[in-house]
């Protein structure tokens, strides 16, 4: 079977474990089938997510220009406590800032391999920590808008790291943490118009991911430098392909890069 299309982050579904699904424009793909088989991937040439055409990605599968004007990404994406669509001020565009600013966010514990602060909109849970290969995750607060989010954010990153070690989480080498605990300090540090929000007990998610064994040692493909490989699939996680090889590959560093895949 081969397939072909733009690249665009895996749709997941929460189950135990997670299925992953590769949607193309004229077909789709479950991943989770890939598993223990061989695979043929090839880079064909790019197409920008946002404007269709075939430009060089730039970032997040968006070329140079449309990375630079689309409001999908301005900065207040990458630093929520940048928001300002609660005053009434444009970025970009404010009707678009509006809709994904002021909405219920959560600011949340997740365990990929130590204990990470983040933020996502209320409707992304729990796909935001499938997305980072979270085994563990908890909210912390629930609060109505992304700036509230942001800040409470900017609180806790002197306590919580706020990246993943992609490399450790990949690996499963994850520390053992009582994640509730963690939980339960960080009221002593949020902010004090945040604290209304904060409840006594949250629910712990755990998250199991389809994958056979886990690499020792990982090397990432970069479909640039290699834009031909072939190999077998023995894992999923987060938005990443594993290999028999120990080559990992990030589906969404690759965002509207055009490939065929052949199975």
């Amino acid at each position: 079977m081969t397939y072909q299309g733009v690249l665009q982050k895996m749709q997941t579904e929460f189950a135990q474990p997670i299925q992953y699904y590769l949607v193309f424009d004229d077909s789709f793909l479950n991943v989770n089938q890939l598993l223990n088989k061989e695979i043929e991937l090839q880079f064909q040439g790019y197409q920008c997510l946002n404007c269709g055409q075939p430009k060089k990605i730039f970032r997040q599968g968006f070329c140079y220009d449309c990375f630079m004007s689309s409001p999908a990404v301005g900065d207040w994406i990458m630093k929520p406590e940048l928001s300002t669509a609660h005053l009434d001020i444009e970025d970009r565009d404010l009707e678009y800032e509006k809709k994904v600013q002021l909405q219920p966010h959560i600011v949340y514990l997740a365990l990929s391999s130590e204990v990470k602060v983040g933020v996502t909109r209320k409707t992304q849970v729990p796909t935001r920590w499938i997305d980072q290969g979270a085994v563990q995750a908890v909210p912390i607060v629930e609060v109505p808008n992304r700036y509230l989010a942001g800040i409470t954010e900017v609180a806790l990153k002197n306590h919580f790291a706020d990246k993943t070690s992609w490399q450790k989480m990949l690996k499963n080498e994850v520390l053992p943490v009582d994640l509730q605990a963690e939980r339960q300090k960080t009221i002593d540090w949020i902010p004090e118009e945040v604290k209304p929000y904060f409840a006594t007990q949250e629910k712990i998610y755990d998250l199991e991911f389809p994958v056979l064994h886990y690499p020792k040692k990982v090397s990432s493909l970069n479909l640039d430098k290699t834009p031909n490989y072939a190999g077998k699939i023995i894992g999923i996680k987060g938005q990443y392909l594993l290999f028999e090889d120990g080559t990992v590959f990030n589906i969404r560093t690759y965002e509207g890069y055009v490939v065929k895949m052949s199975v």
